[in-house]
């Protein structure tokens, strides 16, 4: 017997298609890929247990697997919702909120080759989607205009707040001094310092963007979804965030 095949089949697996792409992109280079071939292999010996007729093992697995939903719910919450977030994001920006933040992003440019051409460590966070009051609360309070003054101030050594992270919610800098989690990918090179472990970090649990300048090389850097870019100079630099913050 032959099934027709029908638009809504071409809809179906398009719809799958689609899903899967942005689900191996998310997870791509992530300590979310290693936990799925993790899984991958649990899954693979659970069926080779029924097949060789391994009772123990097949049941051990098959009591593992029963909660398979919550455990990929606890481990992959941060994940989860990151993605979520994504699917809700892209809001348009009036004509004065674009030029608003062509603005800030400028100064940010700015700051980071000023920084980093006088060797001076920075990590400056762009809040997206995701929340980040829980950073924002262990940090100094500035509410601030940005401005490459009060940045170049904020991460000079003589600072009480230079080894934390400065926080941008809103096109304004709300905190600095703000501690971030570090990445525990074992992938991450060993030459990276805190700052950038730092920044890796907090985006692979949010869907935030920072800048990194390093103290040691004087170079700046840009992370977001857990992956680094290396070596900016400003074009590519005010390019790569003119693009994410559709300016």
């Amino acid at each position: 017997m032959t099934f027709p095949f029908r638009i809504q089949d071409v809809v179906d697996i398009s719809i799958i298609a689609f899903i899967s792409y942005h689900v191996i992109n998310l997870v791509r280079g992530t300590r979310t890929a290693q936990m799925l071939i993790g899984f991958l292999i649990v899954l693979a010996t659970y069926l080779a247990s029924q097949y060789f007729e391994l009772h123990t093992l097949n049941w051990l697995l098959s009591n593992f697997l029963a909660s398979i939903i919550l455990v990929i719910v606890v481990i992959f919450q941060n994940d989860i919702r990151r993605a979520l977030t994504q699917v809700g994001a892209g809001r348009s920006f009036s004509a004065q909120e674009r030029v608003a933040q062509g603005q800030v992003l400028e100064e940010i440019v700015r700051s980071a080759v000023l920084l980093a051409s006088k060797r001076i460590g920075a990590l400056i966070v762009f809040e997206r989607d995701v929340n980040l009051n829980e950073y924002i609360e262990v940090g100094t309070r500035l509410e601030s205009r940005v401005s490459r003054e009060l940045l170049q101030s904020v991460f000079l050594s003589t600072s009480p707040i230079h080894d934390g992270a400065v926080i941008i919610q809103q096109g304004r800098i709300t905190a600095a001094g703000c501690f971030l989690p570090l990445t525990v990918n074992p992938n991450v090179s060993k030459t990276l310092g805190t700052r950038h472990r730092a920044a890796i970090g907090l985006t692979e649990e949010t869907d935030a963007v920072v800048v990194v300048v390093s103290e040691e090389e004087g170079k700046i850097s840009l992370v977001r979804e857990g992956r680094i870019i290396r070596d900016l100079d400003a074009g590519t630099l005010r390019n790569t965030l003119q693009q994410l913050f559709a300016v």
